[in-house]
């Protein structure tokens, strides 16, 4: 009942001075919205990178030349690093048998035209098995043939962009362009599939490796993607991998193997500590609400203090007037953090609106730990006001004017 009594009491007090209150909740308010914005938004940015990379394939692993690790001291000078090449992805695939799918990777930039229409593409060497790793697949045609892994056939696969810019509503299959200054006979129109962690995944040719690596000049790999045939076995996957490839590179391990999943550990990683960050920036606000808060209270004890030497006169305790004013301090914060969270789903609901791409959702955790806070801002920064209210000399403050 006391409880009950110290809460109206409390409610009352803000009613009285509602501009006070408002201006003393505003800072809560702008805490907790914070927290929770910033925290939102932090989520969905992680959720964002992770449905990316799912969309980029699964238990995909990336073997790349050079060593990644540090160890030891430098390399010899005039020690060269070993080139990945076709013949490794061969032999990776055939003596794996961990390994489901491989696919050699070389990557460079062409011009791309088509009678009077030109423009510079990214051109992707790879064999068959990449739309199936990558999960890019064709919509019109074929992709490029498993036959063509040894052969220097000159046919490509378009992406929608590609083939929008250069054939508008045309049908190309079977049409000759040139990339570079080699014709190339079109099989087949990638389907759409967006942008994906800043690649435009629609701007891009597709040619058989070899091709590729003749366009380009060059017989070494950009990388080499290959799948794991059991997701719980990724770590014997790159060993074997390792195992294989150090045979043909003189038992040196020059390149590094890489899983999809331990690279999207370390985006998550840092977009876990850039949450936490933006979080504790929400919850100096809080703080800065809770300094505005002992001020007001500060002043609302030195208006009551004869109210309170009364209270005393009658027979209240030093507890009896900590607990009222603490109270009126929490309620405040109180207050102030369920307006936040209001106010913070509001804008969370709007950036996911404007934003579909982004995928900003409040957690329950945000929500109960912004408002913990804000209970607890109310607490200790009320704690000195109601401590000088309750040890008040009922004399002096009956005297008070």
């Amino acid at each position: 009942m006391q409880a009950f009594e110290n809460l109206t009491a409390a409610l009352d007090s803000a009613r009285a001075n509602k501009f006070r209150s408002a201006l003393t909740m505003l800072g809560v308010i702008i805490g907790v919205t914070s927290v929770i914005l910033l925290v939102s938004v932090g989520q969905g940015a992680k959720v964002y990178v992770t449905e990316q990379f799912a969309s980029l394939g699964t238990n995909v692993l990336i073997t790349i030349p050079g060593k990644t690790e540090t160890v030891g001291s430098h390399p010899p000078v005039g020690q060269a690093t070993h080139k990945l090449t076709v013949r490794d992805a061969i032999e990776m695939e055939r003596r794996c048998a961990l390994v489901d799918k491989v696919a050699p990777v070389v990557i460079g930039t062409s011009t791309v035209k088509f009678e009077n229409r030109k423009r510079d593409v990214n051109i992707v060497g790879t064999t068959y098995d990449f739309q199936e790793i990558r999960n890019l697949y064709v919509e019109v045609g074929s992709f490029i043939p498993e036959r063509e892994v040894e052969a220097e056939s000159r046919v490509c696969v378009l992406g929608t962009k590609v083939r929008a810019e250069l054939f508008g509503s045309d049908n190309p299959l079977g049409k000759l362009i040139k990339i570079g200054e080699t014709k190339y006979r079109v099989i087949g129109i990638m389907k759409k599939k967006g942008t994906s962690l800043g690649i435009d995944l629609d701007d891009l040719v597709f040619v058989p490796v070899r091709s590729a690596q003749e366009l380009f000049n060059t017989d070494g790999l950009l990388e080499i993607l290959s799948t794991a045939l059991n997701p719980h076995e990724i770590d014997q996957t790159i060993e074997q991998i390792k195992t294989v490839l150090k045979r043909r590179h003189n038992n040196v391990e020059d390149f590094t193997v890489i899983s999809q999943g331990a690279m999207l550990s370390t985006f998550e990683s840092i977009l876990n500590a850039l949450t936490y960050a933006l979080g504790a920036i929400g919850c100096v606000s809080l703080i800065v609400g809770g300094i505005g808060i002992m001020n007001i209270m500060l002043v609302t004890v030195g208006e009551r203090t004869k109210e309170i030497g009364i209270r005393k006169a009658v027979g209240a305790k030093n507890g009896h007037i900590l607990v009222q004013f603490l109270v009126e301090s929490m309620t405040l914060s109180g207050l102030g953090g369920v307006l936040g969270i209001a106010l913070g789903i509001a804008i969370a609901e709007t950036v996911r609106k404007l934003v579909p791409a982004l995928p900003v959702t409040v957690s329950g955790w945000s929500i109960l730990t912004s408002f913990g806070f804000s209970l607890a801002v109310g607490v200790f920064f009320g704690v000195y006001p109601a401590r000088k209210a309750a040890l008040m000399n009922p004399v002096e403050a009956l005297r008070y004017e």
